[in-house]
């Protein structure tokens, strides 16, 4: 039997890719990858009631744009498709009809009332009602058309243990698991169904997903047994925390990787700060790429305990990735950011850009970095007084005039020429250096020193601002 290890990412296409689930795809890829198998790509499209048009053309675009390159999917194709569920309805009903002959399912025909009723009674779960049918009247039933659902058959009494590769071993009690339904009345199946006959049709060997499933798992393991199938290995994973007491969200609206690169965010940065959340290298280093993950990555250094999604460190990460860019890439990808900038358009965005890398975390930061630029007009004065230089509106009363002129005559040998003025008048450097560039910014804090601003600002424009200083000091 081929023993390559096969894992799989398979989402509900039911809105945006979401941040815990990009983690299970990252982390499923990182397993494969690792252990030279196969990382598959299975769209679960089963709950059509949540369906959304365009989540998996999301699902497609993200995982590409992440490079996470699944190996089989919908749209790359494989030896175990179609690799979306609602293409393979009829395979289910055969394999459900199969198990109801191995005794592991029966038909329900119980009405939405009854299961009400038994419900309003203080029943917790169904009672196996329709499982002492005759085959003549489950027969009966289906050819008048009433409608069915097929249940699982879960065992009365006893336990199950299984082995989870983070939590160990793991033990249930079948008194405590319901028999759930695998086949609804519209002849689709549950998620709780085709997720295993996928998986094992597939070659799935492996299974990473998220805690909410240690629980549920027993039942699976069930429907491999009364088959005669061979288990998967099981990776379950801790939630990642919005908070302390809140999990991240998709229905809370939180945010998904898209939004992110939308904030400016990069795409290497967001897969290396998702991969912390969660799993820890044992050389406890915070900053590596897709291929260095798929190296280092190790089931031991997979978390028991949930993660906290802190977009402080994200910011932080992201911010090491900026810095590494060249030139020429930061241009190229801050261009739509300063587009988006009303104010910005007109000015040198390559500039622009020199000045800002240094001081960008995210690329969104370019409006908060540049606002300053809109809020020349009425500034608060006491913007000149610095008790480091000894300088306040007088002494910038005083001086502008001189820097006006100086501008008008020497504008392209600036940096010289205020050096040369502070020596000749008697002041210190960073005195004039300080009050010109209040004088043409109206901000103590600036992305660039002072002549660095009036390059950006342009000697006319340095001039206007200069006079309106003055004029109102």
């Amino acid at each position: 039997m081929d023993k390559t290890v096969r894992t799989r990412f398979a989402p509900s296409p039911t809105g945006y890719l979401h941040i815990g689930g990009l983690r299970t795809a990252l982390y499923a890829y990182l397993y494969a990858k690792k252990n030279g198998g196969k990382f598959i790509l299975r769209i679960e499209d089963t709950d059509q009631e949540r369906y959304v048009d365009g989540s998996v053309e999301i699902i497609y675009r993200t995982l590409k744009e992440s490079g996470l390159v699944y190996d089989e999917g919908p749209d790359v194709g494989g030896d175990y498709g179609p690799y979306i569920q609602s293409e393979r309805k009829q395979m289910y009903l055969d394999y459900a009809k199969e198990l109801v002959k191995r005794g592991g399912a029966y038909y329900c025909f119980c009405s939405k009332e009854r299961l009400e009723e038994l419900h309003a009674n203080g029943a917790t779960k169904y009672d196996k009602h329709c499982l002492s049918l005759s085959q003549e009247e489950i027969d009966r039933r289906i050819a008048n058309g009433e409608p069915y659902v097929i249940r699982q058959n879960i065992p009365e009494s006893g336990e199950t243990t299984y082995h989870d590769m983070v939590f160990g071993d793991i033990t249930v009690d079948y008194k405590d698991l319901e028999d759930n339904i695998l086949i609804k009345s519209d002849g689709m199946p549950t998620y709780n169904f085709a997720n295993v006959i996928d998986d094992h049709l597939m070659g799935i060997n492996c299974v990473i997903r998220g805690t909410e499933y240690l629980s549920s798992t027993p039942k699976y393991n069930h429907l491999y047994q009364c088959y005669g199938w061979d288990l998967p290995e099981y990776i379950h994973l801790q939630p990642i925390m919005k908070d302390a007491t809140r999990k991240l969200s998709k229905r809370h609206g939180d945010a998904s990787y898209e939004d992110f690169i939308k904030k400016g965010y990069l795409s290497d940065a967001i897969m290396n700060y998702i991969a912390l959340l969660g799993w820890s290298p044992k050389n406890d280093r915070e900053k590596f790429t897709l291929k260095e993950m798929e190296e280092m990555f190790s089931i031991e250094g997979l978390s028991k305990s949930a993660s906290i999604f802190d977009e402080t460190k994200m910011r932080w990460l992201n911010s090491l990735y900026v810095k590494e860019m060249t030139p020429e890439a930061y241009l190229e990808y801050a261009t739509p950011f300063f587009d988006r900038v009303e104010y910005l358009k007109g000015y040198d965005y390559k500039l622009l850009a020199m000045l800002l890398q240094g001081r960008t975390e995210v690329f969104s930061d370019v409006g908060p970095l540049t606002e300053f630029m809109t809020k020349f007009e009425g500034f608060d004065l006491s913007a000149f007084e610095n008790k480091k230089w000894k300088t306040d509106c007088a002494l910038a009363k005083q001086m502008i005039p001189d820097l006006i002129t100086l501008v008008q005559n020497g504008f392209e040998t600036l940096h010289d020429g205020l050096v040369a003025f502070a020596e000749e008048k008697g002041y210190k450097k960073g005195q004039v250096l300080w009050i010109f560039r209040i004088a043409i910014t109206g901000s103590q804090v600036t992305p660039g020193g002072a002549t660095e601003m009036a390059e950006l600002f342009g000697k006319e424009e340095c001039i206007r601002r200069m006079n309106e200083c003055l004029q109102r000091l």
